[in-house]
């Protein structure tokens, strides 16, 4: 067995929820640094315009991606559990016919993407000066969605597999590349905003090789014959995992669009500020997004050996953990986001200052309220790997409901000042779904197990 392998039925959960995060943080950080590398070069090269152009569509963009994340990881949780059981011919049966399901589902997303582009567009009331250019960026970035999720399937039967470390070396590269690409495309060969979409999606490609040829190299994934086989009955249950994650970020990215909407009436400058302030979002959430992956292998591997009160334990642990990280980062965000938001934006001082100034405002909000978003994102990920994804989607509706409420009605209330507020309704109307549905799964399993053991001995 590789020794990249890891098994997380046995140890310290505590350290091992953070050795398998911390490798993925940083993957993520790479992830999220070559996204604002194309904000950087975008917004310093091209302007104010072309960096609104791009955030035009941030949230059409994270829809399409969110359900190729939400798949890949559905099918993630399948896989972990095996892995925890040591059934390694059911988890190469089940990598198999996920790849086969993931090949369909990239397909039509493409189709749809390409398709509705202009609808979607016309929908979120896309400002007319920064219309083609927002279309132009769109549809690069869907051209690039099989390559997506090529990436995001092998990053996830890695992780299953307790493997952190790949993806993390395969996003260190891609970052590079990125960027080299975007200095090459954009200021030197003149291809605007088609160049800096173009150098994601080729840099996202190296990184799936990267991953798929370590994938290749895992002694217990030495695929036989039997090992290709597909099973409706398997697709059934993946699906049954993969399409509730899917449309709980579907859900949440039309909550998202909808605030597009709104934010596109109040002009070029505020879209861009906000623009500027999401590229950071990324980096306010990377640790938590890292602590949820953990914690979906973490719970899926234990949930698959039977260790119910060791899940428990993980649970407890993880969430001060991210407590404590979320601290961190709010510091930091306050302290520096002025001097980090300076790299987006570009343009005469008046310009500079007006965008600046809705940018750190938003960045500020978010940034005192981030326990919430990391409470959000550890107990989902804990849920999802306890095999349970449809609660997990209720709380994707909550967030829907309150970034949407939220959106229509705070802006007649309080001006602009209400989208800014938007989010963080959104994190807490989740919140509060996830906190009963934890409590309710976790002795449901419980009972469950408990059921299943043999009597005692007389």
């Amino acid at each position: 067995m590789a020794s990249t392998v890891r098994n997380m039925t046995a140890g310290s959960p505590a350290r091992l929820i953070i050795s398998f995060a911390f490798p993925l943080m940083l993957g993520n950080l790479f992830q999220q640094f070559y996204t604002i590398a194309d904000a950087m070069i975008v917004g310093q090269v091209l302007g104010v315009g072309a960096i609104a152009a791009v955030g035009a569509a941030e949230w059409i963009i994270w829809m399409m991606l969110g359900i190729v994340q939400g798949f890949t990881q559905g099918f993630s949780i399948q896989m972990a559990q095996d892995f925890g059981a040591q059934d390694y011919k059911r988890l190469r049966n089940g990598i198999v016919n996920s790849a086969f399901l993931s090949a369909l589902i990239a397909a039509l997303l493409l189709l749809f993407g390409l398709a509705g582009a202009d609808w979607l567009l016309a929908v979120l009331h896309t400002p007319d000066t920064v219309y083609a250019e927002t279309s132009l960026y769109m549809r690069t970035i869907f051209w690039g969605i099989p390559v997506v999720m090529a990436y995001n399937l092998f990053a996830s039967v890695l992780r299953a597999l307790g493997d952190g470390k790949t993806p993390l070396y395969a996003m260190i590269f891609a970052a590079f590349l990125n960027i080299v690409l975007d200095l090459l495309f954009v200021p030197i060969l003149h291809m605007g905003v088609f160049g800096a979409a173009a150098a994601t999606v080729i840099a996202q490609l190296f990184s799936g090789l990267f991953c798929l040829v370590k994938i290749l190299k895992i002694d217990l994934l030495k695929f036989g014959k039997e090992d290709w086989a597909l099973n409706p009955g398997l697709h059934v249950r993946l699906m049954a995992l993969g399409v509730p994650m899917a449309f709980q970020n579907a859900v949440i990215a039309v909550g998202g669009m909808i605030l597009q909407s709104v934010i596109n009436k109040f002009g070029v400058i505020f879209i861009a500020g906000f623009t500027a302030a999401n590229k950071l979002y990324g980096m306010l959430e990377v640790a938590a997004t890292s602590y949820g992956f953990s914690m979906t292998t973490y719970t899926g591997q234990n949930l698959g050996a039977g260790k119910i009160d060791r899940i428990k334990k993980g649970y407890r642990e993880a969430l001060l953990i991210a407590v404590a990280t979320s601290l961190l980062i709010m510091a930091a965000m306050i302290l520096f986001g002025k001097q980090i938001l300076l790299l987006f934006i570009s343009g005469d001082a008046k310009t500079v200052a007006d965008t600046l100034a809705v940018a750190y405002h938003y960045l500020f909000i978010m940034s005192v309220f981030l326990p919430i978003l990391y409470y959000l994102h550890v107990t989902r990920s804990c849920l999802q790997g306890m095999g349970n994804t449809l609660l997990p989607m209720l709380s994707g509706f909550a967030e829907f409901i309150m970034r949407t409420g939220a959106a229509l009605l705070l802006p007649y209330l309080m001006g602009q000042e209400g989208i800014f507020y938007a989010e963080i309704a959104a994190w807490a109307g989740a919140d509060i779904i996830l906190f009963f549905s934890f409590f309710f799964c976790i002795r449901k399993i419980g009972q469950r197990v408990k059921s299943t053991d043999p009597l005692p001995p007389e």
